[in-house]
């Protein structure tokens, strides 16, 4: 007598191809990839800061919060004209500082006449610049050691920057890194800092 087609408890185990492995390894390798992409663009270029004051108005306003670029000065060094944060003598218990960069490594600042001059060749500015009233510490020659940045705020008569005895030459191990982009405020709409 035959077997009966009844019904059977018995399936086959299904085995798990190679194909189907190296799809499963390429979705974990692809969100892992992404999750490690999120995180250091979020970690370099997510920081920010707000503005504490009128130091670098016109450009940015008080309260007015800025993106901070951590990542270009590991690689880069600031470049005059930049706008750099950083942390004043490299206290941690002082909030940041946000001011543009006019002097560089080994040059010589003087600040004469309200006027700024780079290894003596007086330095044309924008004229929304205002003539300088103190020279602070830039009042004789200050030359800039390696590493060391000279900066000022955008409203040079309203801001507390290398011209004080207290902040002077900013050193790149205190820099955090450049202003890139600023968010909309009442003055202003959302930009990249120029």
């Amino acid at each position: 007598m035959g077997r009966s087609k009844g019904l059977s408890f018995y399936r086959k185990r299904k085995k798990i191809s190679s194909g189907m492995l190296r799809e499963v390894f390429g979705w974990a390798f692809e969100i892992f990839a992404a999750a490690f992409i999120a995180f250091v663009l979020i970690y370099f270029l997510g920081v920010k800061s707000s503005v504490i004051g009128v130091s670098m108005e016109p450009e940015l306003y008080s309260s007015q919060e800025v993106l901070i670029n951590r990542l270009v000065y590991e690689i880069f060094s600031p470049k005059r004209g930049d706008v750099i944060v950083f942390l004043p003598n490299g206290n941690q218990n002082s909030h940041y500082y946000i001011k543009r960069v006019v002097g560089l490594p080994g040059e010589t600042i003087q600040i004469q006449d309200g006027k700024l001059y780079v290894n003596g060749v007086y330095i044309e500015e924008d004229e929304a610049y205002d003539k300088m009233a103190d020279a602070g510490i830039a009042e004789n020659e200050l030359t800039l050691g390696a590493g060391e940045y000279f900066v000022l705020g955008d409203n040079r008569n309203n801001s507390e920057d290398s011209r004080s005895a207290n902040i002077g030459a900013v050193s790149k191990n205190t820099i955090v890194g450049k202003a890139w982009f600023h968010m909309a405020s009442k003055h202003s709409g959302m930009g990249f800092v120029k």
